[in-house]
């Protein structure tokens, strides 16, 4: 049974950072594209960063040279750095992998706040 888990939101003042972890189980998180999506209320989910089984990044251009995304495969984790975050960047935070088209996994999420 696959799951993923993520954890490290919070509340946090703007040009703060965090660092969000996503722990799968049930699948290697180095034998699939990982991605992180973030969803603010009113708002469509939308994709903020991922990582290809050969590591190669892409970033939404809202976070881009802000946010990081990387991979533990001993721990069988995926992180997302966000340094200097803004008020804007104030969503639910969601792992992801889709192993076909059509067939999606979805952590919990993980409430992020930006606010002083």
């Amino acid at each position: 049974q696959v799951q993923l888990v993520e954890s490290g939101g919070g509340l946090v003042q703007p040009g703060g950072s965090l660092r969000l972890s996503c722990a799968a189980s049930g699948i290697l998180v180095s034998t699939y594209t990982m991605g992180w999506y973030r969803q603010a209320p009113g708002n469509e989910r939308e994709l903020v960063a991922r990582i290809t089984t050969g590591g190669r990044t892409n970033y939404a251009v809202a976070v881009k040279g802000r946010f990081t995304i990387s991979r533990d495969d001993a721990k069988n984790t995926v992180y997302l750095q966000m340094n200097t975050l803004k008020p804007e960047d104030t969503a639910v935070y969601y792992c992801h992998y889709a192993p076909l088209p059509g067939n999606e996994y979805w952590g919990q999420g993980t409430q992020v706040t930006v606010s002083s």
